[in-house]
């Protein structure tokens, strides 16, 4: 590119949430990193909240953390997945970050005794804020949640607004995705909500370029002509989105529709030609794979997947890399409690305990675990699931009947997990925990490096005695009992700075607990090693 300033792309979304806004931009940033530019991402939350950490999983998802140790939204989880990169907390940030930030430097004097306003107090901060993620960039795709017209978007628009007109026409442009509901009774697409939608961004003084049609069907090329014509957008910048067999899909579909064409004339990006021949034969597998393998995934908050998307999806590349569709079959612990684990877990290849916070469910859990490694099967305990491997370890096998963590049991006689008083962040910093605590501020958090124990299962599948991976956990594996669980079988065979981060059974076919979550640096290009170590344990289980 002749010109170094960075370019952006706006995405918006109209009509409803939920759409799709994180994987048209994942998509995009994909197919422009494949050009051979380099592309950063920025999700803007409009929420209040100053980070989703504290928030329930029903009401928003997963909770992704980067490996700064940000607790973020879901979407930089697609983000990190399609582009094969790392984010960090300069790529999340909410209107709760905003006001906190102003209000500080506000407190500190730095306004000189101005009123303090939205426009321009607020808007020059979510400016700061997106000129920042954008150094060292060609482009930075910037993602608005939420819907257009929501009261607490429209700084976060009228920043929009503002930067087309500080950097010029043609260094910024605006894709907006909008729904185009299928009327059954009435038999076809209607057009409408788009049009609304695109009537109110442009009421706030944004003109999108380019729509993108969230469609359950193909959309004919009448309507698309309709629409082009009645939202002044060009013909060739009606894009659809129709619902495809896996998200990795999305940016094949957009590139067989010629989107880069107008991204490139708008932007003046020049020709770009995307190499996307591995991507496509991923996704090949994942669409028609020659096996399959059955992985029991063993949980609570099973009724919302997507609080589990980062290890769906984890399993999902494991399985496209290995040439097999990953059946996961759901499987309630509390069910386990009531009717045994047998009849649930009897047919599959793999049985996978995942993280989770709070009492419900865990004796189901554990009998999970039980059951995997008295019957042989592959089993990876993450997180929460490794302490369980291990209180399970210590109640059946070294006959501690009462052994448990301290987070179910504070007067448990053997708290094989407990919380340490203090420990050093992935910052360098001393951080200090009580059981009284604000539950957001005293978890171990983001990436720390675990030495791994030559031989294990763990060096086999990372191929290194180092590896990074991270964190988003309270209590730990108490040390006191490592001599006794290690005598009787359980090895560790992960450290960081004296913590237990990883466990294994002798004698077992493949059976580990991590303490970290492998599932956040899975990318569909580049698999987790320990997810994929494990799916192909079960892969040989299966044969």
């Amino acid at each position: 590119m002749s010109q170094q300033m960075t370019k952006y792309i706006f995405i918006t979304g109209g009509v409803l949430s939920s759409l799709g806004k994180g994987i048209t931009a994942a998509s995009i940033g994909t197919l422009l990193k494949a050009s051979g530019l380099r592309v950063g991402v920025l999700k803007l939350d409009p929420y209040i909240n100053v980070d989703p950490g504290t928030m329930s999983p029903l009401e928003h998802g997963e909770v992704f953390v980067t490996k700064d140790g940000a607790e973020t939204d879901l979407d930089l989880g697609h983000y990190e997945r399609f582009l094969d990169t790392s984010l960090t907390r300069a790529n999340n940030f909410t209107t709760g970050q905003i006001y906190v930030s102003v209000i500080e430097k506000e407190r500190k004097g730095e306004y000189l005794g101005k009123t303090i306003q939205v426009v321009p107090h607020i808007v020059n901060e979510i400016k700061d804020g997106i000129l920042r993620a954008g150094e060292g960039k060609d482009i930075l795709i910037v993602e608005l949640g939420g819907t257009t017209g929501d009261i607490e978007g429209l700084p976060f628009l009228e920043t929009f607004r503002q930067m087309k007109h500080e950097l010029g026409r043609s260094q910024v442009m605006n894709i907006h995705v909008t729904l185009l509901p299928y009327i059954k009774a009435a038999g076809e697409l209607k057009t409408k909500p788009t049009q609304h939608s695109v009537q109110e961004l442009r009421r706030i003084g944004i003109a999108p370029h380019m729509l993108i049609l969230r469609a359950e069907q193909p959309v004919p090329s009448d309507l698309k002509k309709k629409i082009a014509y009645s939202c002044d957008v060009d013909l060739d910048s009606v894009i659809d989105a129709i619902d495809a067999p896996t998200i990795y899909q999305v940016p094949i579909n957009f590139l067989a529709q010629d989107i880069l064409t107008p991204i490139s004339q708008q932007l003046n990006l020049g020709e770009l030609n995307p190499k996307m021949d591995e991507w496509n034969s991923l996704v090949s597998r994942i669409i028609s794979p020659s096996d399959e393998v059955k992985i029991a995934f063993v949980g609570k908050y099973l009724d919302l997947k997507e609080s589990y998307k980062s290890l769906t999806e984890a399993l999902i590349h494991a399985g496209a890399h290995l040439d097999r569709r990953v059946r996961i079959e759901w499987v309630d612990s509390e069910k386990i409690e009531e009717e045994g684990a047998q009849k649930f877990l009897e047919n599959a290849d793999g049985i996978l305990v995942a993280g989770g916070f709070g009492q419900r469910g865990v004796e189901g859990k554990i009998e999970a675990i039980r059951y995997a490694r008295e019957e042989k099967i592959p089993f990876l305990g993450i997180c929460l699931g490794m302490q369980l491997s291990m209180i399970e370890f210590a109640r059946n096998v070294l006959k501690m009947e009462d052994a448990n963590s301290m987070e179910f049991d504070e007067n448990t006689r053997h708290p094989v997990v407990y919380l340490i008083d203090e420990f050093i962040d992935a910052s360098g910093t001393r951080q200090v925990r009580t059981t009284t605590s604000p539950l957001g501020g005293t978890m171990r958090l983001g990436e720390y490096r675990c030495d791994v124990k030559p031989g294990s299962n763990l060096e086999q599948a990372y191929g290194s005695g180092t590896i990074y991976e991270r964190h988003r956990h309270r209590y730990e594996a108490n040390p006191l009992y490592r001599e006794q669980l290690e005598a009787a079988g359980m090895e560790v065979t992960g450290e960081s700075q004296g913590l237990i981060e990883a466990v294994e059974v002798k004698d077992h076919p493949w059976f580990l607990g991590v303490q970290f979550h492998p599932e956040f640096t899975s990318r569909l290009q580049h698999p987790n090693p320990a997810i994929l170590s494990f799916v192909n344990a079960a892969v040989k289980q299966r044969s």
